[in-house]
């Protein structure tokens, strides 16, 4: 596949300069944004006027003449011309020949002129960021493969970054990664992470569910958090993973791995947005989920069949060189259970090209097959044949029976594997690594044992040193767990029973908590010839379990604090006010009273009435309602209503008294804030049947008369405790036998979500028909009951002039 990509929409004859030009034009167009980010379209026009002016000798209208010319020419912007005119400076100087000859060549950079030109490392100023973008758009132009992106994005950035790899992830359908490009690192770790399933703790899928770029940059701490690639993680000890920008959902993820440890600082950051974003639109051009140049309509119906059709069934589409012939075909569609030789399923293979995916199919008699049968339409049915790949440098051989038809001018393409034991090996060593366990074998016989790899890594150890015997085992585990483990193991031994027992190791990075489970397989006389079982690690899971122990501990002791504080809140409250429900007569008044605590929580409330007479034989009611709980609400509670009757009673005005009231809270405040309240007063003359009443941010008193319930005009007043310089308005009512007038606080009307205004209106319409059914006795009682499940305190004054007074 060397040579010039596959297009088969390409016209013949074309120039190999116009083509490579025509990519960069269309790559970068994905990209203006972007590039008008790093400098201001006016910049770039006039550097590019610059460069042409130099090289042709014209004029700088001229020149500015030429760049239209040539954009108009080629159907893109001045931008994108003026980007193409400045990448072409960072590869080699340019010759002044005239217009037409070779400056209208691109030359494409490659591994080893990026790497060995630039501005030198360390240099952080905006010219020589944009010189590496330069580089990067003109090296775009060559690129076939995502390795080819990764490879790219490397040689750029690597002296000037010190980034010493990148991996490039597709999200595929099923929320998993796979690897679609990588650079800088080996052919064994390409394998081990050519697939991540849907994890907890990968840094690469939350970038792409997050939209947003992860940065890794404490590796001992980011150990704790991620799953860190590299074997071992230690040799990047700083990374990061930028998603490709596009419409939603993100379906790429770059990863850069540096060999400099620290922080990525502000320009490093900016710099690898900005090369992602450039690549961005090769990325989603040539490797999106649905593949390179994927035609949809038919392949969707197509893909839409096989998704309810059992087994392993692919759709290819034939790719064609510039002279018509097939040079390799791309998956278009794959049925859910379709698995090809090293895992990947369903979606995941589709975008895949046959022969850069399978390559050792190239000259079979598949390969035959799948021509004949695109030429002709016969179906090819093969005979069981041997596939052979290399994984990791390991051979691997898969005997498969493959079937062939025609659909259109394309392949159906379905199979039958006949071997199964290396899927399932594969899936074996991904359930330790993801079970964090691994699994073991002592032969009694030979008294030879096996550990499986994980098992290294759950122990903490060098599998140089191969796995540990038996009666090495008791000197690595914590004193205290010997006798138990080697219980259970004569147990296992003795009388063949399983053992599942958990016990404590010392390691070079300190004690693990693991579990081992066995079984012992007995000969024809019931000697135990071979235990086998498997260890885990269980040490996050105790360090979890002790923290929640921790947690609950510290909740228990939390709880009994609060308890403690509301009993003695409520003692306090019950000494403070008088006797929660009862009925009272002050100045020819029958007064109701209510006094609800909240059903829930630990800490007591702030309401609070009091009904008193004073020393002129007129009544004062007050009803109030601090903010907060527990003893603070408690004390501001007792110093209101000490100080409001203490004020009230030596003949000052109720306006004076809110005044008074707000100061003493506003003066009283800690460097934690103060308290605030709310509340209403009224002061009943008997002589004249006069109410004067005043208001703090309080509900609007209530009054039924005649059947009908009015709220009463709201006096000017806010909170107490909010600001100095409050003034408090009032206002007066003459009261008529058989009124009713309620004071009340708002756990009599509020119900969490819903407009106060509709509580209010309940509260009326309640009043009005227990009075009409004659339950004017207890009013304020009554109305409280109701309120079931309360979710905050309930206080309320019925103060009520009798018929006959």
């Amino acid at each position: 596949m060397e040579g010039d990509s596959i297009r088969p929409d390409s016209g013949v004859g074309t120039a190999p300069e116009v083509l490579a030009l025509a990519k960069v034009v269309t790559r970068l167009r994905a990209e203006v944004a972007d590039l008008e980010g790093v400098a201001s379209v006016t910049a770039v026009v006039e550097r590019a006027k610059g460069v042409l002016m130099a090289q042709a000798g014209v004029s700088a209208d001229a020149a500015h003449q030429l760049l239209l010319d040539r954009a108009e020419r080629r159907r893109g912007t001045l931008l994108e011309e003026s980007w193409i005119i400045l990448s072409r400076i960072g590869a080699r100087p340019t010759s002044t020949a005239p217009q037409g000859a070779s400056s209208e060549s691109v030359s494409l950079l490659d591994s080893a002129s990026l790497r060995t030109s630039g501005s030198g490392r360390g240099d952080r100023r905006p010219g020589a960021r944009r010189v590496l973008l330069a580089r990067l758009a003109k090296g775009l132009a060559s690129v076939r493969t995502a390795d080819d992106v990764a490879e790219l994005l490397r040689a750029v950035l690597g002296d000037e970054e010190d980034v010493d790899a990148v991996m490039i992830y597709r999200l595929v359908p099923t929320g998993s990664l796979e690897l679609a490009g990588g650079a800088g690192i080996d052919a064994a770790l390409a394998e081990q992470w050519s697939h991540i399933p849907p994890l907890s703790g990968v840094a690469a899928l939350e970038a792409s569910a997050t939209r947003e770029g992860v940065w890794l940059e404490d590796l001992e701490a980011d150990a704790v958090d991620y799953l860190l690639i590299g074997d071992p993680p230690e040799r990047w000890p700083s990374r990061a993973w930028l998603p490709v920008p596009g419409s939603p959902p993100t379906t790429m993820v770059v990863g850069f791995f540096r060999s400099r440890p620290g922080p990525f600082d502000p320009s490093t950051r900016t710099l690898l947005r900005r090369a992602v974003r450039l690549c961005s639109g090769t990325l989603r051009e040539g490797w999106g989920p649905h593949g390179p140049g994927a035609v949809f309509g038919d392949v969707e119906a197509v893909q839409s069949i096989f998704d309810a059709t059992p087994g392993p069934m692919v759709l290819l589409t034939p790719l064609r060189s510039q002279a018509g012939e097939v040079e390799d075909y791309r998956i278009d569609a794959a049925a859910p259970e379709s698995v090809d030789a090293v895992g990947r399923r369903g979606r995941e293979l589709v975008g895949r090209r046959v022969l850069e995916t399978y390559p050792t199919v190239a000259g079979t008699a598949l390969w035959d097959g799948y021509r004949e049968t695109l030429a002709t339409g016969t179906v090819y049915e093969s005979e069981p044949f041997a596939y052979d790949e290399m994984t990791a440098g390991v051979p691997q051989r898969s005997v498969y029976s493959v079937r062939v038809s025609r659909l259109g001018d394309r392949l159906v393409v379905s199979w039958i594997r006949h071997d199964t034991s290396e899927r399932e090996a594969r899936r074996l060593a991904q359930l330790q690594r993801l079970g964090n366990l691994g699994w073991v074998g002592w032969n009694l016989v030979t008294d030879e044992i096996t550990w499986s790899d994980h098992v290294y890594a759950v122990f903490d150890r060098d599998p140089e040193l191969g796995p540990i015997r038996m009666e090495e085992l008791p000197d690595h585990l914590v004193a205290e767990d010997v006798p138990r483990l080697g219980s259970s193991v004569r147990r296992l031994l003795g009388d063949g029973r399983a053992v599942d027992e958990s016990f404590r190791v010392n390691t070079a990075n300190g004690v693990r908590h693991l579990r081992f489970v066995a079984e012992v397989r007995t000969d024809a006389d019931g000697a135990p010839v071979e235990v086998h079982g498997f260890f885990q690690d269980l040490t996050a899971l105790r360090d979890a379990e002790r923290a929640l122990v921790e947690s609950e501990r510290a909740v228990l002791v939390q709880r009994g604090m609060l308890k403690a504080e509301r009993a003695l809140g409520a003692r306090l409250q019950d000494t403070l006010l008088p006797v929660p429900e009862q009925s009272l007569e002050l100045a020819g008044l029958c007064v109701d009273v209510a006094y609800v605590p909240a059903d829930s929580g630990v800490n007591v409330g702030g309401d609070w009435y009091s009904a008193i007479e004073l020393p002129d034989e007129s009544a004062l009611f007050v009803v109030g309602d601090v903010s907060g709980h527990g003893l603070a609400a408690v004390g501001t509670m007792a110093q209101l209503r000490f100080y409001t009757k203490g004020m009230t009673v030596t003949g000052s005005a109720l306006p004076d008294v809110l005044g008074r009231l707000n100061a003493l809270l506003l003066h009283t405040a800690t460097d934690r804030g103060g308290a605030t309240a709310t509340m209403v007063m009224g002061r009943y003359q008997p002589w004249d049947r006069r109410l004067t009443w005043v208001r703090a941010g309080h509900l609007p008193p209530l009054l039924i008369r005649g059947g009908e319930a009015t709220f009463l005009p709201q006096p000017e007043g806010c909170l107490l405790g909010a600001a100095f310089h409050s003034t408090y308005g009032q206002e007066a009512i003459g009261l008529l036998p058989g009124d009713h007038l309620l004071f009340y606080t708002d756990g009599l009307v509020e119900e969490p979500g819903e407009d106060i205004e509709l509580g209010l209106e309940r509260l009326a319409g309640s009043a009005v028909k227990l009075l009409g059914e004659g339950g004017s006795a207890m009013l304020a009682r009554t109305l409280a009951a109701l309120r079931s499940g309360n979710r905050d305190d309930i206080c309320a004054l019925d103060i009520h002039l009798p018929d006959d007074s």
